[in-house]
């Protein structure tokens, strides 16, 4: 009885926070409203100071090599082509001339004098460009890899050194120059830095767009559930604060590490889903609590006390879910990490502050503009009581338990099944749509050139050596199987480079294995390889190294904290089994639909038959946190029920009933967010936005209905057990939703507090 005599004068853990917020809500809000201020004009303008690469490991051996060659060579990397269209010239000499050229082979239109002319002329003006250096071109080198098959097109080759966005001011100051019509010729612009940066052009629009079509469609969502307009704002406000927060918080990363466009995908859809399940289960609990009779005071301090203590917790494993992404070495997964730490982190907060200190002050006003009125009129029915499906939902589950677990299990798995197909690529100009102007130069490249120019082998070597040495090593790459040709070496300052053309893809497979034969071929001096095939060898080798502790560490604190929750050690293990079996679809159809092409059309994006090998890491680590968010709400409730009456399938019913609507809804939600996210069209975008809301959908709607409720009573009251010592550790530092602030939710009045809730909410 002190115990709850203490807990009920508002002391005990979270009880001080408590008190400040319900005191002192003007307060609260007008320093979030500044705070919130103060974020707009720090996050002003981040996506400009963003990448949009980041897939290659830094330590690697093919960085090392392009930073070598970028110093010594800078032509052995060109990063920008313009490619110079001279059908005009050809169109201009007539059918004569044409005929010719197909007789004899001569005479194409690239090597017309006055197309020559020009050409040197574009050339030589990029080569004085401050800020460009390693300017070449088919009429300088005579290089058959820069003229096309059919003589129509030929390439000038360059680089933008330094970092990303110096680079990008550069070609955006430059490209007006050069894009266009120079008298005989038409000049278009491709190449890496070209592709990255319309890429980054393009997310920035289609997030803006994703944003003005997710806010108004959630908006209406959350009024369906809550009936009220009032309490529907709320979610939205939560989830606006913390995207704008977000943005300020990467604003401040960009100024200390390189941080990937892509990640501001991820601070919409997390900023908007998270906040609004964090919103909906606060707001949820603080009606029931309205409800059964408290008043707003007391409604606000008991759902920080319970349901705050399962946001907070939650909260924390969706952060550490997303924080194994920081083990890996490219930026372009740590970016993800940093963007969803802070969104998720700021969501909760604003959740446990802003949310409670608008409640305070709506009071049962949080009910007022009921939309739904209309719909009940002439029945009463009230938000506890919408559960009822739900529990007999559970009840007929856990009746078929054997029946409901194997199939559901079966149908997951098969689902997967697809995955093991899976094959790994690298990003590339492909991911554009096919109007983009970047790609449409990519692809005349690499559906007309001999040798897609930029996108080879290139092997640096280092150390002295003789012409015949380097003469004997060009011999033997040469005869590498998959190898169509090898040029070199071009010496300078001690070092050359070879630049070797694989058969087929350039990031195929057999590209790939050429890599790993030159990086073992033996030399008389110093090689180290790289190219786009190298860089997807390395970024696959670092990604299977670093993955065993990625999964580990999201496994072991699952197990954690799980276990911190619910106080057993079979419910831990559980969980991480059932939200990983919740992931199968997602991953099957990823490869099913993006690798394989199936609904390539209807989709509006181009199969590469390969998936971008960082992509899944990512999925994984975003939905298998999202999958603990709803699985925390729901075993919390079940946890909560079985502490007050022991009752191992009534608790689980109870928990259904209490949380299934929601957990649907939030998920609904959720994935209207993210497949807003997916009408990019960026294909990774794409892929990250409908894969995830697929998870999102499978997770709450079959999982949590399902499997959830058939193996907790397949396992039945084996599911709480612990050993002792645990189950003292749990009792002194575990924490759990059941309000031990309340003195009525006690074992022998908690049937009576429950029909009770049930019934003034069926009044109101």
């Amino acid at each position: 009885m002190s115990e709850v005599k203490k807990s009920a004068s508002g002391s005990g853990r979270g009880g001080g926070w408590t008190r400040f917020v319900t005191a002192r809500p003007r307060l609260t809000l007008l320093v979030a409203l500044v705070l919130t201020a103060l974020a707009v004009l720090a996050g002003g303008g981040v996506a400009d100071r963003m990448g949009s690469g980041g897939w290659e490991d830094p330590a690697a051996e093919s960085t090392y090599a392009t930073k070598a060659l970028e110093r010594r060579f800078p032509g052995s990397q060109p990063n920008v082509l313009l490619l110079v269209d001279a059908s005009g010239a050809e169109a201009a000499g007539g059918a004569k001339a044409s005929g010719a050229t197909k007789a004899t082979g001569a005479a194409a239109p690239v090597d017309n004098p006055a197309v020559v002319a020009e050409a040197r002329r574009l050339a030589e003006r990029l080569d004085a460009e401050p800020g460009v250096e390693g300017v070449g071109s088919y009429w300088s080198t005579g290089s058959p890899a820069l003229r096309s098959e059919d003589g129509r097109q030929a390439v000038i080759a360059a680089r933008i050194p330094g970092e990303e966005k110096d680079a990008a001011a550069v070609l955006d100051r430059i490209a007006p120059t050069y894009r266009g019509t120079h008298g005989p010729v038409e000049v278009s612009l491709g190449g890496g830095l070209a592709v990255r940066h319309e890429m980054q052009t393009v997310i920035q629009e289609d997030l803006l767009r994703a944003e003005l079509i997710a806010l108004p469609v959630t908006l209406v969502l959350l009024v369906m559930v809550f009936g009220s307009a009032v309490a529907a704002l709320l979610p939205l406000g939560v989830g606006i604060v913390a995207i704008l927060g977000t943005n300020a918080v990467l604003r401040g990363i960009t100024e200390l590490t390189d941080v990937s466009v892509f990640a501001q995908n991820l601070t919409t859809a997390l900023g908007l889903g998270l906040a609004i399940d964090y919103a909906l289960f606060v707001v949820r609990r603080y009606r029931e609590e309205l409800a059964a009779g408290a008043d707003t005071h007391t409604a606000v301090r008991t759902t920080l006390r319970t349901a705050g203590r399962t946001v907070l917790f939650s909260a924390l494993t969706v952060a550490v879910s997303l924080a194994a992404m920081l083990v890996f070495p490219q930026y372009f997964l740590r970016s993800f990490a940093y963007a969803g730490i802070a969104v998720v982190l700021l969501a909760a907060t604003a959740a446990l502050t802003l949310l409670p200190a608008a409640l305070v002050l709506l009071g049962d006003r949080v009910n007022a503009l009921d939309l739904r009125r209309l719909l009940r009129r002439g029945r009463a029915t009230g938000e506890a009581g919408d559960g009822a499906g739900w529990g007999r939902a559970a009840a007929l589950v856990m009746r078929r338990a054997p029946v409901f677990a194997v199939v559901t299990t079966a149908g997951l798995v098969l689902l997967g099944l697809p995955f093991l197909g899976v094959k790994f690529g690298t990003a590339d100009d492909r991911q554009l749509p096919v109007t983009a102007s970047s790609r449409v130069v990519q692809d005349e490249l690499r559906d007309g050139f001999p040798g897609n120019p930029g996108g080879g082998i290139t092997v640096l070597a280092e150390g002295a050596a003789t012409p015949a040495q380097y003469a004997d090593y060009r011999e033997r790459i040469s005869a590498l199987d998959g190898v169509a040709r090898a040029e070199g070496p071009v010496t300078a300052g001690g070092a050359a480079y070879f630049s070797v053309v694989p058969d087929g893809e350039t990031v195929g497979a057999d590209a790939q294995r050429v890599v790993g034969e030159l990086r073992t071929a033996g030399a008389p001096f110093a090689t180290s390889v790289t190219g786009p095939a190298a860089v997807l060898v390395d970024s696959k080798d670092a990604i299977a190294e670093r993955l065993p502790w990625a999964a580990g560490i999201i496994v072991l604190v699952t197990l954690l904290l799980v276990f911190l929750l619910t106080g057993s050690v079979v419910v831990p293990v559980q969980a991480v089994l059932l939200n990983a079996l919740s992931l199968t679809a997602m991953f099957g159809a990823v490869v099913w639909v993006f690798q394989e092409g199936h609904l390539a059309g209807f989709l509006g994006f181009t199969s590469t038959g390969d998936i971008e090998t960082t992509l899944p890491v990512l999925m994984f680590c975003v939905a298998f946190g999202l999958s603990m968010d709803y699985g925390v709400f729901l075993l919390s409730r079940i946890k909560e029920e079985y502490d007050a009456t022991g009752d191992h399938e009534r608790s689980v019913r109870f928990g259904l009933r209490h949380t299934g609507g929601l957990i649907t809804a939030a998920a609904v939600i959720l994935a209207v967010v993210m497949v807003a996210i997916g009408t990019s069209r960026v294909t990774n975008t794409k892929m990250l936005g409908l894969g995830v809301a697929l998870a999102v959908l499978m997770d709450a709607m079959v999982v949590r209905s399902l499997l959830v409720p058939s193996v907790m009573k397949l396992t039945g009251r084996l599911t709480w057990w612990a050993p002792g010592p645990l189950r003292r550790f749990h009792d002194r530092f575990g924490i759990s939703e059941k309000d031990t602030y309340n003195p009525s939710n006690t074992p022998d009045v908690i049937e009576v507090s429950e029909e009770r809730r049930e019934a003034a909410s069926s009044r109101q």
